[in-house]
C-alpha cells in the first residue's frame, strides 16, 4: 500500500496538470424564487464579493458562467440569510435545483463532488448545533425543578457526547478527504465563536501540508497553511514553556561535550551572563558572526560574561578546523549528530539563533543583533 500511494498521487497530480481550465457553469431551478435577484459571491478568506447576478427566469432556472483556476468557494445566494455554499472546480457542470422559502437548508446538487462534500459538513454541522440548542432550551425552561441540579449533570454529559461525535466525524472527514479543499472548510467549522470543532494539530498539518501541494495559489489555502505554522510554533513554544516549568528553571540545560570530549553543562556557568550561540561551520551566516562573537567575548569576558556555543555540525573535523580558524576561544560543544536534543529543548527554527541568560540562567532576550547585541550584554555585565 505504501508504494502504491505515491503512484496514485503522481498520477492525481498530472491528470490535474493536464486538464487546463475552459470555464465552470452553475445552473438549475428555484422555484418560487421567478422575478428574484441570485446572486453569485466568491467567498474570500474573511470576506465574500458579489461576482456576478442574475434574474430568475419565470420557469425558475438561472445560470452563471465563470472562470478559475482551482477549485475555490462560492455562495449563492438569494439573500443574506438563505443561500447555499459551493465549491467549485475549474471545469464542473454543476446543477442545483430547490425552493426559495428553505433553499438553504433543502437543496439538490449535482455535478460538484466537493459541494456534496460541503453540504454533507453543514448539513452534519446543523443537525448537532440543533441537538445542543435543543438541550440547552431544556436546561433554561427546567432551572427551577428540584432535581435541576442532578439532571443538569446528565445533559451536560450528554452534550459533552454530541460534540465528541461531531469531533470524530469532523476529524474522520479531513484525514479522509486530505486532498479536497472541502477540508478547509471543516477545520473552520466552529462549535461557536470561540470553539474549533477540529481540534486536532496533526489532522491540521496533514490537509494543510497536502492542500499546499495541490493549490499553492489559493487563499484559503495560504490562509489554512499559515494558520497552521503558527499553531506549530506555539505548540512548540507551549512545550517550551511546560518544559521550563518543570524543572523548576528558566531555561533548559544543556550538556554536550566540546572539542576536548569532555561534557560541559550550560548550568555549570550559573553566576555568569551566558550568551548561548547555536550555530555551524558549514554555515556563512554563523562563521561571520563568529567574529563579532570574538569583540564582545574580548570586551565583557573580564566582566563575568561567557559564551556557551551549541553546534549542530555533524562533521567533527569541520567543527575543530572553524574553531580554529575562528579563534574561537570561549566554550564550544556539540555532540557531531546534529546536537538535536538542544535544538528541541531551546525551540531553534534556524541558525545562527541566540539567547542571552542572566547570573540566575533565566532567560533575559532571545535572538539579538548587531549593537543591540552589545548593549544587552553590557547592561547585564554592570
Amino acid at each position: 500500500m505504501n508504494k502504491i500511494f505515491p503512484v496514485l498521487l503522481v498520477f492525481a497530480v498530472l491528470v490535474f496538470a493536464c486538464n487546463k481550465p475552459n470555464g465552470f457553469v452553475i445552473s438549475g431551478k428555484i422555484t418560487n424564487a421567478e422575478g428574484k435577484y441570485l446572486y453569485l459571491d466568491e467567498l474570500k478568506v474573511a470576506s465574500s464579493v458579489t461576482i456576478d447576478s442574475v434574474k430568475v427566469n419565470k420557469d425558475g432556472s438561472f445560470e452563471f458562467e465563470g472562470n478559475i483556476d482551482y477549485p475555490n468557494f462560492f455562495l449563492l445566494r438569494l439573500n443574506d440569510k438563505n443561500f447555499v455554499t459551493l465549491l467549485v472546480d475549474s471545469t464542473e457542470k454543476i446543477s442545483v435545483h430547490g425552493d426559495a422559502a428553505n433553499f438553504a437548508r433543502d437543496y439538490i446538487v449535482e455535478g460538484s463532488p466537493g459541494s456534496l462534500l460541503v453540504q454533507e459538513l453543514n448539513n452534519r454541522l446543523t443537525k448537532t448545533k440543533h441537538k445542543l440548542d435543543s438541550i440547552n432550551a431544556r436546561m433554561v425552561v427546567f432551572r427551577t425543578r428540584e432535581d435541576y441540579a442532578l439532571e443538569r449533570v446528565r445533559w451536560e454529559q450528554e452534550m459533552a457526547n454530541i460534540k465528541k461525535n461531531q469531533i470524530e466525524y469532523s476529524t474522520n472527514f479531513v484525514q479522509k478527504h486530505p486532498f479536497s479543499m472541502s477540508s478547509v472548510l471543516a477545520l473552520y467549522q466552529k462549535f461557536d465563536d470561540a470553539n474549533y470543532v477540529v481540534q486536532d494539530l496533526q489532522s491540521l498539518k496533514v490537509a494543510a501540508s497536502a492542500l499546499n501541494a495541490f493549490f499553492p495559489k489559493s487563499e484559503h489555502v495560504k490562509a489554512l497553511y499559515a494558520n497552521t505554522m503558527r499553531l506549530i510554533a506555539d505548540e512548540k513554544n507551549k512545550k517550551l514553556k511546560e518544559f521550563i516549568a518543570e524543572n523548576g528553571t528558566n531555561s533548559p540545560d544543556i550538556v554536550l561535550p566540546n572539542h576536548n570530549g569532555r561534557d560541559v553543562s550550560l548550568s555549570s556557568l550559573t553566576g555568569k551572563i551566558v550568551l548561548i550561540q547555536f550555530w555551524a561551520s558549514f554555515d556563512r551566516a554563523s562563521r561571520i558572526q563568529n567574529q563579532v562573537l570574538s569583540e564582545l567575548y574580548s570586551k565583557y569576558k573580564s566582566k563575568g560574561f561567557e559564551i556557551y556555543q551549541v553546534s549542530v555540525d555533524t562533521d567533527k573535523t569541520g567543527w575543530l578546523n572553524a574553531i580554529e580558524q575562528d579563534g574561537m576561544n570561549w566554550i564550544n560543544v556539540g555532540d557531531m549528530k546534529g546536537s538535536v536534543s538542544a535544538l528541541h529543548n531551546f525551540n531553534i527554527q534556524k541558525i545562527p539563533s541566540n539567547y542571552i541568560l542572566d547570573k540566575e540562567g533565566r532567560i533575559v532576550a532571545r535572538d539579538v543583533q548587531g549593537p543591540a547585541l552589545d548593549q544587552t550584554v553590557a547592561k547585564l555585565t554592570k
